[in-house]
């Protein structure tokens, strides 16, 4: 077995638990938005995640999405997902452990946020609202590449 092999062999990864952390849905103009002519709104969605270390090789990964809906300039709703998950890494190197947890984790997360979403929104009576899948791979690294620049432009 080459040093490499055994190197991906050691590395462990496990779900340990997937919660919701914390969650909040706001209506603020009911039910008169709800008369307003025909649902066309203007649908903001806002991504963050992070991370901790919270044992040995153990680690909470929050994913926070925030979705705000307006119509004629009013809000219709806002809804905030904190959807959460204690994952179990080990044997990753530090730039393999940082793309797991900026990436790999919160995707793992986000069909429970985004279920979790459109369950609030319909209670909420608006019609469906079915976020469209995200590259956090693509996120993780334009993160990294504006780190970089942020970190450059201090340098000088």
């Amino acid at each position: 077995m080459t040093e490499e092999n055994q190197q991906v062999a050691e590395q462990q990864f496990a779900i340990q638990k997937i919660y919701l952390k914390d969650v909040s849905f706001e209506a603020p103009n009911s039910p008169s938005v709800f008369a307003d002519g025909e649902w066309k709104p203007d649908i903001n969605v806002q991504i963050n995640s992070s991370h901790q270390a919270v044992g040995q090789n153990i680690y909470e990964v929050l994913l926070n999405i925030t979705v705000t809906a307006k119509k004629n300039e009013k809000t219709a709703f806002l809804v905030e997902v904190k959807q959460a998950g204690l994952f179990m890494l080990s044997g990753f190197p530090k730039e393999n452990l940082e793309g797991m947890l900026g990436a790999y984790c919160p995707e793992a997360l986000f069909p429970f946020a985004r279920e979790a979403i459109a369950d609030f929104v319909n209670k909420g009576g608006f019609p469906s609202l079915l976020l469209s899948p995200i590259n956090f791979n693509a996120l993780f690294m334009q993160q990294k590449q504006q780190q970089a620049a942020a970190a450059q432009g201090t340098a000088h």
